[in-house]
C-alpha cells in the first residue's frame, strides 16, 4: 500500500514538473514573438493625430496671416539741406570737424559746403571726403571790393552772400532734375561754421511749411534774440537793435521749405542790403510776419547758439619761424 502511495506521488511529480517545464518552454518562445497592440494603441495614436493636424491647420493660418499683412512703410523724413559758406583761416578745420560731427547724428541731411575761394581746397575736399556726409561741395569766391580788410570789424559788410547764393543756385538746378521736380519735400538752413547746434532744432525745422522760426542765444549783443509768440503767431521781436526791421533775426534763427525756394527761383540775399538786413533780403520776397511757423515750444526754448571761436594768438609761432623753427607746414592744423 505504502508502496502504491510512493507511485502515485511520484507520477504526480513528474507530470507537474513536465507541465510547468512546457509552460516555461512556451513562455520563452513567445518572448520572441511580435505582440499585436494595435487596440490598446488606438486611441493614443487618434490624439496625436488629432493634434498633428490642429498644429498643421495652425501653421498654415500663421503664414496666409503673415502673407496678407502689408508692411507699414514710415514715410520718408524731408531732408535738410544745409547751406555753408566757409574761408580759409586758422580754425577753419577745427570749426567744419564740430560742424561735421554734429552732422553725423542728424539723418536725412545733406551738406552744402561753399569755399570763399576760386578754387576747392585740399583741405575742405579731405575733410568731406572723409566726413561720412552726404554732401555736395562748391566754391564762389566773394568779389575783392565786398571782402573784409584786416582790422575790419565783422559787421562792416555782410559775410558769405555769394557762397549762400551760390547754394541756392546749385539746390535749385540739381532738384530740378530730380523726379518731382518742384514738389519735392525738404527744408533749407543757413548755417555759419561757427555756430552751436542742438540736435534738436533739425527735427523742429523738419516740419517747416513755409518758414519756420526760433531763438538764437548769444547774439546781438544779448543773451537771445527771438520771435515773441501770442496764440501761436510771431507778432513782435525780441531784439535788442532796430527792431522796427521786416525780420530782425539771425541767420541761424529761420529755416524755409525746399518747395517755397524752388517756387521763387528770383529769391536770394542781397549782398547790398544795410547793416542787419540780410536776412531780410530774403525773406521779404517769401513770407510775411503772419505766415511765420514758431518753433522750440513757441520760441521759449534756445537750440542753436551763435557762438564764434577765438582768433588764434601766433606771436610765438611768428617768432620761431622768423629764426627760421616754425612749425612744419606740411602738418595741416
Amino acid at each position: 500500500m505504502a508502496t502504491r502511495m510512493k507511485l502515485k506521488l511520484k507520477t504526480v511529480f513528474v507530470l507537474y514538473f513536465m507541465v510547468s517545464l512546457m509552460g516555461l518552454v512556451y513562455a520563452l518562445m513567445q518572448l520572441g514573438q511580435r505582440c499585436d497592440c494595435t487596440e490598446h494603441n488606438m486611441p493614443k495614436d487618434r490624439t496625436i493625430s488629432r493634434l498633428r493636424g490642429e498644429l498643421h491647420r495652425f501653421q498654415e493660418q500663421i503664414r496666409k496671416s503673415e502673407a496678407t499683412k502689408q508692411p507699414q512703410k514710415q514715410p520718408a523724413k524731408p531732408t535738410i539741406f544745409v547751406i555753408t559758406p566757409t574761408y580759409a583761416r586758422l580754425v577753419q578745420k577745427a570749426e567744419l570737424t564740430r560742424l561735421s560731427q554734429t552732422f553725423l547724428n542728424v539723418p536725412q541731411l545733406h551738406w552744402i559746403v561753399v569755399e570763399d575761394s576760386p578754387h576747392k581746397t585740399p583741405l575742405v575736399t579731405d575733410l568731406l571726403v572723409k566726413s561720412g556726409l552726404t554732401y555736395t561741395h562748391l566754391h564762389m569766391p566773394t568779389a575783392k571790393d565786398r571782402k573784409l580788410q584786416e582790422g575790419d570789424p565783422s559787421w562792416l559788410k555782410p559775410r558769405g552772400v555769394e557762397q549762400r547764393n551760390e547754394g541756392l543756385r546749385w539746390l535749385r538746378e540739381d532738384r530740378r532734375a530730380q523726379p518731382g521736380g518742384d514738389n519735392q519735400q525738404g527744408v533749407v538752413y543757413f548755417a555759419d561754421d561757427d555756430n552751436t547746434y542742438s540736435l534738436q532744432i533739425f527735427e523742429e525745422m523738419r516740419s517747416t511749411q513755409r518758414v519756420s522760426v526760433w531763438p538764437v542765444g548769444l547774439v546781438g549783443g544779448m543773451k537771445y534774440e527771438r520771435p515773441v509768440v501770442e496764440g501761436g503767431k510771431v507778432v513782435r521781436f525780441h531784439t535788442g537793435w532796430r527792431p522796427s526791421r521786416p525780420f530782425p533775426m539771425d541767420m541761424a534763427g529761420f529755416a524755409v521749405s525746399l518747395k517755397l525756394v524752388l517756387a521763387n527761383q528770383e529769391a536770394c540775399f542781397d549782398g547790398n542790403a544795410p547793416m542787419g538786413f540780410l536776412e531780410s533780403s530774403l525773406l521779404q520776397g517769401l513770407v510775411t510776419m503772419d505766415e511765420l511757423e514758431p518753433k522750440a515750444d513757441n520760441c521759449s526754448k534756445v537750440l542753436v547758439w551763435h557762438t564764434r571761436t577765438e582768433k588764434p594768438k601766433m606771436k610765438r609761432e611768428e617768432a620761431l619761424q622768423a629764426q627760421g623753427l616754425g612749425s612744419d607746414r606740411a602738418v595741416e592744423v
